[in-house]
């Protein structure tokens, strides 16, 4: 998956597998047991949660999200969703809000100055500089999800072969 030619900042996928959702569900469990050093599985129903794990962990260590849906007796389709570690999204939805809050009341303040006759520089000073806060989010997201890039190769190779092992 080429990360770099994608906009969006949480990476997707989907896959069909000529597979019986329950048995596809079990290769999942098997691998469970082996004791990577490398990754860990969580695994509630028909949804699977690949993490890094160990030293290799780091703050930008993308998880992989999977959803399994059958789709027939031998069919399940696969939706996978590539993301960065829930505490940083957080953190980063948090900042998020803090910029955005920060934007609209100084619109409310922009706008009070105007009727009252009040210089409004100062309002349109920090509206401007949120939405360069914004675009620095952005492109700090984008690092991140570069530095990422290589450990999301090695889930993607994790998550296929797990699909394409024997029961």
């Amino acid at each position: 998956m080429d990360a770099d030619n994608e906009i969006r900042l949480r990476l997707r996928f989907y896959k069909e597998v000529d597979q019986n959702i329950d048995s596809l569900r079990q290769k999942f469990i098997q691998f469970t047991t082996t004791n990577s050093p490398d990754f860990i599985l969580k695994i509630k129903e028909y949804h699977i949660w690949i993490n890094i794990k160990g030293p290799k962990k780091a703050y930008w260590s993308p998880h992989l999200h999977i959803e399994m849906e059958s789709k027939g007796e031998n069919k399940t389709n696969i939706r996978g969703l590539f993301g960065p570690d829930p505490d940083l999204w957080t953190f980063f939805m948090f900042l998020h809000f803090m910029i955005a809050g920060t934007f609209i009341i100084f619109c409310g303040i922009a706008y009070s100055d105007y009727v009252l006759k009040r210089s409004t520089t100062g309002d349109f000073v920090v509206m401007s500089l949120m939405v360069f806060a914004w675009f620095l989010l952005y492109v700090i997201a984008k690092q991140i999800r570069h530095n990422g890039e290589k450990q999301m190769n090695d889930i993607e190779k994790v998550f296929l072969e797990i699909i394409e092992s024997p029961l």
